[in-house]
């Protein structure tokens, strides 16, 4: 079982592996954005009592938004982003995620958030 932390950079390393990918820092956390639209918020910082070992990770996750809601760590994304499809997930040590499916929400995140033509060069690509 990976740690939060195991599963940060590996969800990190991915998501930075899609074209057109690149990290910004614009509210004190990491989120990574492909052109000019975030696809992923991956929560680095430790908000004043939250442990330094939970993972906060938001993705657009249309097409499993219901499933990954039924799960006990995830809630609708606040900021109104909820209604829109985002999802909210902490991860705390103890929890088990699959990294097969951290990282599967991700893609379907930047399929959801990434220009067609992007999305067909990963498509080609894999």
């Amino acid at each position: 079982m990976a740690s939060p932390a195991e599963l940060r950079a590996a969800a990190r390393t991915f998501a930075l592996s899609l074209p057109e990918a690149w990290e910004d820092f614009p509210w004190g956390e990491s989120t990574i954005k492909v052109r000019k639209k975030v696809f992923v918020f991956l929560g680095n910082y430790a908000p004043e009592g939250v442990p330094d070992d939970v993972l906060r990770v938001s993705a657009k996750l249309p097409q499993s938004m219901t499933d990954v809601l039924a799960l006990p760590f995830a809630t609708p994304t606040g900021y109104g982003l909820g209604k829109h499809g985002w999802v909210s997930l902490r991860i705390e040590a103890g929890v088990t995620v699959a990294l097969e499916d951290l990282l599967g929400w991700i893609e379907e995140s930047y399929r959801a958030v990434a220009p067609k033509t992007l999305v067909k060069a990963l498509h080609a690509s894999r």
